[in-house]
């Protein structure tokens, strides 16, 4: 699989899934259970991001992004957004400085 396409295969998997039978889908169970059960995983995910890299642990570091990023699209795709809807956003934002970019949210 092309890298470019992973993220939103990935989402169309996620999607796909968030009906199944939660007792046969861990998609399908977070979803199941709600917003803030997923929100904690993303949160879990994030704190164990941020303790490989700490640590200086790179295959880590790449391991925990990947659970992160998984985590994010599960948010994402229950708050009937996707990834497009986060590169659109990037996209946006670039050529201008990040300086730029955060003085224009406080205006």
């Amino acid at each position: 699989m092309q890298n470019d396409k992973i993220l939103s295969t990935l989402a169309e998997v996620i999607r796909s899934r968030k009906q199944a039978d939660p007792k046969e889908s861990y998609v399908a169970s977070l979803n199941h259970k709600g917003l803030d059960t997923i929100l904690k995983k993303v949160g879990e995910e994030s704190t164990e991001t941020i303790v490989a890299a700490k640590n200086r642990n790179q295959e880590q570091v790449v391991y925990e992004t990947a659970d992160l990023w998984f985590h994010i699209l599960v948010m994402l795709d229950h708050l009937d957004l996707g990834p497009e809807d986060i590169l659109q956003e990037l996209e946006r934002r670039f050529g201008q400085s990040g300086i730029e970019e955060k003085a224009s949210r406080n205006q």
